[in-house]
Order: structure tokens, then C-alpha cells, then sequence
């Protein structure tokens, strides 16, 4: 089933980016500079549940473009770290750096609101700490499938400026090893807010 939904956003996002590209290369002229952007946010998670609490904090650098007036895409680079402690095994806890990137794009059906899909993967480096102090340590690598939304304050596609945004997102990928999960592998939502930044801009840079 999570498999088929990640097929279905998959190609849901592909398609929409592919004939918005086509759209306004056909009435724009092809690409322009002016449509890039950069910025970045902070994203932070807290889950709770019987297995134990779950605590993620990240910051990820962006770079994009806006494809059309309510559609944006770029990559994403990120540095996560997480914990958990598990209930069951009083004691045993796990503290995990993460790092990686991958894509995104934002669709914007109301000109302050966003929906929000991103694929990464992610490296992580993980510390394992038993009832009794003992430790390993170890890599991993996960795959992250971040579905979700927010507000956007100030974006106007016909007078572009820096504006902040806020969301919610979680990962529906399943995989046990992301940085967007508990220590039963559930997804725990994440905070996610920031700033988005033209370039380029001058008298051209406007839609």
C-alpha cells in the first residue's frame, strides 16, 4: 500500500511539473534566471507514543525555480539529528546524525498555501546505548518520502520577494532507518519553516 501511494505522488508531481515546464517555456520563453530561487529552513519533530519519545531537529539549504506562478521545484541538501529512547528496554537509547539531499517541489492552489513533496536520502551514523551503558556504533542509509503543507506569508508571483513560510510534513516511505520516524518506525510529523529568496532580480524578474 505505501508503495503504491509513493507511485501514485510520484507520478501525480512528475506529471504536473512536466506540462507546467511545457506551459511556460511555450508562453515565457524558455528558461529565465530571474525564476531562481535559494533559502532554506529548520525543521523539528517530537513523537511520543509507548515505544518512546522521539526528538529530530535539521536544517536543509535550498535551490529552485519557479516553473510557473503556483508551482516550485528544486533540490535540497540536509543535516538531521535524531534520538529516541525505548520505553521497553528501560535505558536503551539511540542518537543518530544524519545527512543527505534530494527534490522537491511545492504546489500553490491559494497564493499563501502550499502542498509540499520530497524525496531524499538520507546517511546516517548511528550510536546504539544499552540498559547497562554499553555502546555500538554504526551507518545506515534510508530512503524519505515527505508529503505535507503550510502557509506562505508575502509570495507574489508578479512582484517577487523574500517571504517565510510554515508547515507540517511527514514521511509515508516506511523505512525504518529515516530520520522521520520513531523507534517503531512510525512517521512522527515534522515542523518545517524557513525562508524563500529570489534571484537575479531586477526590472525583468517579474511573471
Amino acid at each position: 500500500m505505501k508503495k503504491l501511494v509513493l507511485i501514485a505522488f510520484g507520478l501525480f508531481f512528475t506529471a504536473a511539473i512536466v506540462s507546467a515546464q511545457d506551459e511556460d517555456d511555450e508562453k515565457k520563453g524558455g528558461f529565465k534566471k530571474e525564476n531562481l530561487f535559494t533559502g532554506g529552513g529548520v525543521s523539528l519533530g517530537l513523537g511520543f507514543n509507548s515505544y518512546g519519545n522521539t526528538f529530530s531537529i535539521g536544517a536543509s539549504p535550498v535551490f529552485g525555480y519557479n516553473i510557473t506562478k503556483w508551482l516550485d521545484a528544486g533540490i535540497v541538501v540536509n543535516y538531521i539529528y535524531s534520538s529516541y529512547k525505548n520505553y521497553p528496554y528501560e535505558g536503551y537509547k539511540v542518537k543518530i546524525s544524519n545527512y543527505g539531499g534530494g527534490v522537491f517541489t511545492k504546489i500553490y492552489p491559494i497564493r499563501f498555501i502550499y502542498l509540499q513533496a520530497q524525496y531524499e536520502h538520507n546517511f546516517g551514523r548511528q550510536k546504539q546505548t544499552d540498559e547497562v551503558g554499553n555502546s555500538s556504533t554504526f551507518k545506515s542509509g534510508a530512503n524519505s518520502f515527505l508529503i505535507g503543507g503550510g502557509y506562505a506569508s508575502n509570495r507574489d508571483p508578479m512582484d517577487k520577494r523574500p517571504f517565510f513560510y510554515i508547515g507540517l510534513m511527514a514521511d509515508v516511505s516506511g523505512d525504518v532507518n529515516s530520520p522521520y520516524v520513531n523507534a517503531n518506525g512510525d512517521a512522527v510529523p515534522m515542523i518545517w519553516t524557513g525562508l524563500q529568496i529570489p534571484l537575479f532580480q531586477g526590472r525583468s524578474g517579474r511573471y
